[in-house]
């Protein structure tokens, strides 16, 4: 079965990986601001970002909502435009990628299990593997 990333949000910079956060259910607009309320600037300050860094994420309607485009301009995020209809080339694939070789091929029965261990290999993703995604 292996891991399935969609049930997961994330973070990373060149700098290395930020948090990983189980999704728990289906996301709207509303639970993707929270999400990344709690985690997107904790990430960056965790792993030490100077002022510029800018935002990416894709096209997801989740992620467009004039609602989330508020949000991010009130909070003052710089957020790298992404262009309509474009194939799904955000780096963080390349993330996803390597979590899924670093995970188990057989799940654990327990999801907790299963969270815990994408937990410990995601952390250990080096800051180098990030820098060239």
């Amino acid at each position: 079965m292996g891991v399935e990333t969609s049930c997961f949000g994330a973070v990373f910079s060149a700098k290395g990986p930020g948090r990983l956060i189980r999704v728990k259910e289906r996301m709207n607009g509303a639970m993707y601001r929270e999400i990344l309320s709690e985690n997107l600037l904790p990430s960056a300050r965790a792993l030490k970002m100077k002022r510029g860094w800018v935002f990416q994420h894709d096209n997801d309607p989740k992620h467009t909502t004039r609602a989330t485009k508020e949000w991010l301009r009130k909070k003052h995020f710089k957020v790298l435009e992404w262009p309509s209809q474009s194939p799904d080339l955000n780096p963080i694939e390349n993330l996803w990628r390597e979590l899924k070789v670093c995970c188990p091929a057989t799940a654990p029965k327990l999801l907790t299990a299963l969270e815990e261990i994408c937990m410990d290999e995601w952390a250990k993703i080096p800051a180098t593997v990030c820098e060239n995604h």
